[in-house]
């Protein structure tokens, strides 16, 4: 057996362990009272999906020499729940699945690559402050290329009366990389959503937005390809998501990024294609 049939087996493995890890927290715990208990789930989600990542012609331009990108399929596990006390959220992605851990036909630039993330807000009492912790784990085996960027700080949480939801957050940052780890400046970011109806039928809009600042000198010359990168650095996505059934959602999503993703000082964008079987 190959060692890249190894690695991804054992990655299946492990998305496979926390999703049921997490579907098992998930589940009500049954009280002889009517008092909420602490593992009583207030709201919860899972689904898998598959996806299309077609990045622009400029894009493709730009990073022709620096961290060159290419149109690639992921496969995604996505998860998230609710506590009186706290909130999770994470997802695990599969790029370029059926490719081997270094491309050939590509060059690289299509190498089997894995991403993932998991984020928590550990509620403050009842008001709407939360502490705050972001753990985002890359990797590209083509090129044993690997980035963890590790956020501790402060979230707050709030919904409006129009059904908006807004949890903007901020924090220190810590990476462990090939090329560098240590403290590395702060992150500022939110997600927010909301839902509405229209012809019959059900549609929501999404934004993830992360802001890095004052990021290590070192970091930016080792963890970018032909460059310096800028100390501030860009990433996020906008998504409109149609759901026609409980069991299916599909959407698209724009994906932005600067001074971010190995190429220093460039824009990168993206439309992003999904179909989502949702399992909770």
């Amino acid at each position: 057996m190959s060692v890249h049939t190894c690695s991804r087996s054992s990655f299946v493995a492990l998305g496979a362990g926390v999703f049921l890890a997490s579907s098992a927290l998930a589940t009500p715990v049954l009280a002889n009272d009517t008092q909420p208990q602490p593992l009583d789930r207030l709201w919860s989600f899972a689904n898998v999906s598959v996806n299309y990542l077609d990045w622009s012609n400029g894009t493709e331009a730009r990073t022709a020499s620096n961290a060159a990108k290419s149109d690639f399929t992921f496969v995604e596990i996505e998860g998230g729940v609710g506590y009186r006390w706290g909130e999770f959220y994470g997802f695990f992605d599969f790029e370029n699945p059926t490719n081997d851990q270094f491309d050939n036909a590509s060059g690289g630039t299509d190498n089997f690559r894995t991403a993932g993330k998991i984020t928590s807000h550990i509620y403050l009492g009842d008001g709407p402050l939360s502490i705050y912790a972001h753990l985002y784990d890359f990797r590209d085996y083509g090129y044993n290329a690997r980035e963890q960027d590790q956020i501790l700080g402060l979230g707050y949480r709030t919904t409006f009366d129009n059904g908006l939801w807004f949890k903007p957050f901020i924090g220190a940052a810590r990476v462990q990389s090939d090329g560098y780890t240590g403290m590395n400046g702060y992150m500022a970011g939110w997600v927010a959503g909301y839902d509405f109806s229209t012809l019959n039928q059900n549609f929501s809009v999404t934004n993830w937005h992360e802001q890095t600042f004052g990021r290590d000198d070192e970091y930016l010359e080792q963890n970018y390809v032909n460059g310096k990168a800028g100390s501030v650095g860009t990433n996020g996505a906008f998504s409109l998501w149609w759901h026609p059934s409980d069991l299916i959602t599909t959407g698209v999503q724009y994906r932005y990024s600067e001074n971010k993703l190995g190429t220093p000082n460039a824009y990168q964008n993206a439309m992003i294609y999904s179909v989502k079987l949702n399992l909770l």
